[in-house]
C-alpha cells in the first residue's frame, strides 16, 4: 500500500536508536570501573557492573527483526519498541516536523522500558526457579541469586532515575506496582490455602483469578511501554483508555499463548507439560472442575477427555483478543503507515499466535 511505504525502515531507525541508547546508557555505567584498579572498584565491576551488563545484554525477548544489509541497524536483530510507535503516531514520522524536545522524553523512556523489562526477567527467573530462559542461562545461574536480586533491584531504581520526566516516572512507578502485585497472586497458586481453594472453587471464579492475575503480570508488559510514552507526550485521556484496555487484551492473549504451548510441542519445545504446579495454567483450570483437590495434576489434565476442545476454544480466544486488541489501536492510528508500524511491532509474537491456533486445529483435525 502506498501509504504505508518506508515502514519497515522507520521501525528499524528507531529500534537501532534504541539499542544506540541502550549501549550508551550502559558504556556511562560501566566507563569509571574499566579504569578502575583498587580492590574495591573491582569488586564493584564484578557485583554490579557486570550482572547489570549481562542482564542489559541478554537476548531474551519477543522474536527480533532480523539483520537487513543497508537497514538502519543491519548488523544485528532489532527489537521494535511500544514506545517509538506511540512517538510516531501522536508526533509523525521522520520527514514530518519532529519535536525534539518530546523525541528526547520518548528515547530515555524506550531505555527505561528496557531496563525495566530485563530486571523482570531476572527477578521472574528466581521466583519461577528457572536456570535457562529461551536458550541463555538466567542471571541467577551465572552470578548467584543474591546478587541477581540486588542487580534486578538496581536496575529497577536505575530505569525510574533514568526516565526523569515526573508523567513517565509516575507511569513506570505505577506498573511496576502492577507487575509486583500480579506477580504476588501467581505465586500464592504455589501456596497449600490457594491451591485447596481454587480446584474447588466454580469455574467462572477460577477463570477470574486467571484473567485478574494475567491482566496485571503479562498484561503489564504490554501496558507499561505504551502508558509511560503516551503519559510523556501528554496523550488525551480518552486515547489512553483506548490503549490501556487493547493492551490488556494483548496481554491476555499472550498469556493464553504462554499456557496453550504448554501443550503443543510444535511450539511448546522442551518446556511441554512442565508448567502445572502454580496452577497458573488457563487449561488446567479450565478442566479442574470434577478434580479432587489432591489429584495429580498433569496426569488428569493430559487425560482428560475435553483436553483437546478447550485448547481449540482458548486458541480461538487468544486470536479474538489479539484481534480486537489490533483494532482498537488502529482505531486511535493517526494514519495508515502508523497502523502498519503498530503491526510489524505487535506481530513479532502475534503471529505466534495465529500459528498456534492452525496448529491446534490441525491436531483437532477441524
Amino acid at each position: 500500500m502506498a501509504g504505508t511505504t518506508g515502514v519497515e525502515a522507520v521501525v528499524r531507525a528507531d529500534a537501532a536508536l534504541l539499542e544506540d541508547d541502550l549501549a550508551a546508557f550502559l558504556d556511562a555505567l560501566t566507563a569509571p570501573a574499566r579504569a578502575a584498579a583498587s580492590v574495591y572498584d573491582t569488586a564493584l565491576r564484578r557485583a554490579l557492573y557486570e550482572p547489570v551488563a549481562d542482564a542489559l545484554g541478554s537476548k531474551v525477548g519477543q522474536q527480533a527483526l532480523p539483520p537487513a544489509p543497508g537497514a538502519p541497524g543491519g548488523r544485528a536483530p532489532l527489537r521494535p519498541s511500544m514506545v517509538y510507535w506511540a512517538y510516531r503516531n501522536y508526533r509523525g514520522f521522520p520527514e514530518e516536523a519532529e519535536s525534539a524536545s518530546d523525541l528526547a522524553v520518548i528515547r530515555r523512556t524506550a531505555v527505561a522500558v528496557r531496563i525495566l523489562l530485563k530486571a523482570a526477567v531476572a527477578l521472574d527467573d528466581i521466583q519461577d526457579g528457572s536456570d535457562v530462559r529461551y536458550g541463555e542461562p538466567a542471571l541467577h545461574t551465572t552470578h548467584g541469586t543474591p546478587l541477581a536480586l540486588n542487580t534486578g533491584a538496581w536496575l529497577i531504581m536505575s530505569a525510574l532515575r533514568h526516565a526523569a520526566d515526573p508523567a513517565v516516572m509516575d507511569s513506570l512507578v505505577r506498573s511496576v506496582g502492577n507487575g509486583f502485585t500480579g506477580q504476588a497472586v501467581d505465586l500464592s497458586s504455589r501456596t497449600a490455602l490457594t491451591r485447596a481453594e481454587l480446584p474447588a472453587a466454580p469455574r467462572a471464579t477460577r477463570v477470574d483469578f486467571w484473567e485478574s492475575t494475567a491482566a496485571l503480570k503479562t498484561g503489564t508488559l504490554f501496558r507499561m511501554p505504551l502508558d509511560a510514552a503516551v503519559a510523556g507526550l501528554r496523550v488525551v485521556e480518552d486515547d489512553r483508555l483506548v490503549l490501556d484496555g487493547a493492551m490488556r487484551q494483548l496481554g491476555l492473549a499472550s498469556q493464553l499463548f504462554n499456557d496453550l504451548t504448554d501443550f503443543v510441542p510444535e511450539l511448546g519445545g522442551a518446556n511441554t507439560h512442565e508448567d502445572f504446579d502454580g496452577l497458573g495454567n488457563r487449561v488446567l483450570l479450565e478442566l479442574l472442575g470434577d478434580a479432587p483437590p489432591e489429584a495429580e495434576f498433569k496426569r488428569y489434565v493430559l487425560g482428560h477427555p475435553k483436553l483437546e476442545r478447550t485448547l481449540l476454544a482458548l486458541a480461538e480466544e487468544a486470536v479474538a483478543l489479539k484481534r480486537a486488541a489490533k483494532d482498537a489501536v488502529h482505531g486511535v492510528c493517526r494514519s495508515e503507515r502508523s497502523a502498519a508500524y503498530f503491526d510489524v511491532t505487535i506481530e513479532r509474537k502475534g503471529h505466534l499466535i495465529d500459528r498456534l491456533l492452525a496448529t491446534v486445529r490441525q491436531r483437532s483435525g477441524v
